[in-house]
């Protein structure tokens, strides 16, 4: 299980497996090599009790990932899509289950926004 450090907003980190972490710094990577700030927003695992989290990503404050093992993994590139169409909506980067089969010919805003609702809007006012 690999971990995000982001600033001290969560001394515990936030925790994710290492082939969700490796989609995620590409992503979060390049919105922030752009110098462009935005909300990331996940569900916590049922095992730790199901809550939800959101923080603020700005390139000005550190960020660690931090991987369990050494390996890298093979990068899903419809995943990665999906990821960053999210993180550049005005709601930001949704944490969303890695698609099973690339989609075919579908519309990825729409697998995006099913995602969304399908996490019980992720987002709080």
């Amino acid at each position: 299980m690999g971990s995000l450090a982001y600033a001290a907003c969560r001394p515990d980190s936030i925790h994710f497996d290492d082939r969700t972490l490796a989609h995620l710094q590409i992503v979060i990577g390049s919105k922030l090599r752009l110098r462009q700030s935005f909300f990331f927003s996940w569900l916590d695992p049922v095992e730790s009790g199901g809550g939800r989290g959101s923080i603020w990503l700005d390139s000005t404050i550190p960020l660690v990932f931090d991987y369990a093992k050494s390996e890298r993994h093979r990068i899903n590139r419809d995943w990665l899509e999906l990821l960053m169409i999210s993180a550049n909506s005005t709601v930001g980067l949704q944490l969303m289950p890695e698609p099973v089969e690339p989609p075919l010919e579908v519309d990825k805003v729409a697998l995006v926004r099913r995602s969304w609702s399908s996490a019980d809007n992720l987002v709080t006012a």
